[in-house]
């Protein structure tokens, strides 16, 4: 009879292991398919393991509390020839067989075209656990595992292992089979297709290498009535972005390390205030740099800011405007939206952003009474490796001073 292997979910991108909580089955019972057998510790609840098909337990190989890595074979269940076929574990070895090819040091056989997922041994590796609480999604299986054909016909087509997220394996574990991503693909050429364009794909480039770091985002009101008052005065007049830009620029050249880049165990602070803005192009962003911003006055960056403005929406922009930044400016406010999240580039560790602008209630301990001030959301998203909340919250705390009192800039 097939032995089919329970094997530990994957867990997440940067999640390598688990902890056995409790032990639902014993030897020989008797289980359905996407039983609960094996329950894990999460950072928020106890999740279930669960059968990949019916059978019966053949054995179990981990023991509570201890933890072991993503992949592991937690155990093997005894299946019918039809559902370890339809699995792809009809050329699975027996128990036995794994642990003596484990001895050997040599590899189980596998056919060529679907290698399954590794199980070279059927002692799983036990860990210690580096991470207490470890998000397991419920009633979820190893979705990552590509064999190397798939990965091969990825590679052929250009395409991330992130663009598997709307494939639904039906593999072992729920692995993508080369078969299902085919079936995916066929099923694209029966709806509306357009071609992205190299921006687009740039941009969906630069963003999937930012998404590899842990990014967080702080967010407070800013009363705009200080610097819409200055600008109204001012010749020539700075955009919102602008003010934002030079305020930001004062505030990291006081302390840089919020702007530094996290190599190996070291922060490395920037040479210089470098600070880009985005602005919208053609199916994309661009971001135009303005270097040493923390040494030039606002009056004297009001040209040069708009002249890149310009450029960029041509897309041709000089060589000193493509250079690398600290941080990016954007004033998505512009776009009627009151609040966002926006993701800093990948050389990056922050991106400021402003809301848009709106009537609200503000006490004023003077005069003992709410007055009507206009009002906008004010966001900093950081590389949280490099910088926590209360460092985040410092900065915008300084940036707001700061464009409470334009004359500063």
């Amino acid at each position: 009879m097939p032995q089919i292997p329970i094997i530990m979910p994957q867990l997440g991108e940067s999640i390598a292991e688990a902890t056995i909580v409790n032990i639902a089955v014993q030897v020989g019972d008797q289980v359905e398919a996407d039983q609960d057998v094996i329950e894990v510790e999460t950072n928020k609840a106890v999740m279930s393991v669960t059968t990949p098909c019916p059978g019966r337990v053949g054995c179990i190989l981990v023991e509570a509390g201890q933890s072991y890595s993503v992949g592991a074979i937690l155990g093997y269940m005894e299946a019918t020839e039809e559902d370890a076929v339809r699995l792809g574990l009809d050329t699975a070895p027996a128990p036995a067989a794994a642990q003596a090819a484990a001895a050997s040091g040599s590899a189980p056989s596998e056919t060529p075209a679907e290698p399954a997922p590794a199980r070279a041994s059927t002692q799983p590796a036990a860990v210690q656990p580096t991470v207490r609480g470890l998000p397991v999604p419920a009633h979820a299986a190893g979705a990552s595992y590509m064999s190397p054909r798939l990965k091969a016909r990825m590679a052929e087509l250009g395409l991330q292992s992130a663009d598997l997220a709307g494939i639904a394996g039906s593999g072992a574990g729920g692995r993508v089979t080369i078969q299902d991503f085919e079936k995916y693909l066929a099923q694209l050429e029966h709806l509306t297709l357009t071609p992205a364009s190299p921006m687009r794909v740039a941009v969906a480039d630069a963003m999937r290498r930012s998404a590899t770091r842990p990014i967080a985002s702080v967010g407070r009101p800013l009363i705009l009535d200080p610097m819409l008052a200055h600008r109204k005065q001012s010749k020539p007049k700075a955009g919102p972005a602008l003010y934002l830009i030079r305020a930001l620029a004062i505030a990291l050249s006081e302390n840089s390390a919020p702007a530094g880049r996290l190599i190996g165990d070291r922060i490395v602070h920037p040479a210089s205030i470098d600070i880009g803005f985005a602005v919208e192009a053609d199916d994309g962003v661009l971001v135009p740099v303005i270097q040493n911003v923390d040494a030039h006055r606002l009056a004297d960056l009001v040209v040069q800011y708009d002249d890149l403005v310009e450029q960029a929406r041509q897309r041709h922009l000089p060589p000193s405007a493509n250079g690398p930044s600290v941080a990016t400016v954007t004033n998505f406010g512009g776009f009627g939206l009151t609040f966002a999240t926006p993701i800093p580039l990948p050389e990056q560790t922050l991106v400021l952003g402003l809301g848009t602008g709106n009537i609200a209630p503000h006490w004023n301990p003077e005069t003992r009474a709410f007055e009507p001030v206009t009002e906008a959301i004010m966001t900093l998203s950081f590389d949280h490796r490099v910088l926590d909340g209360g460092a985040a919250g410092r900065l915008l705390r300084r940036v707001a001073e700061l464009l409470a009192d334009p004359v500063q800039l």
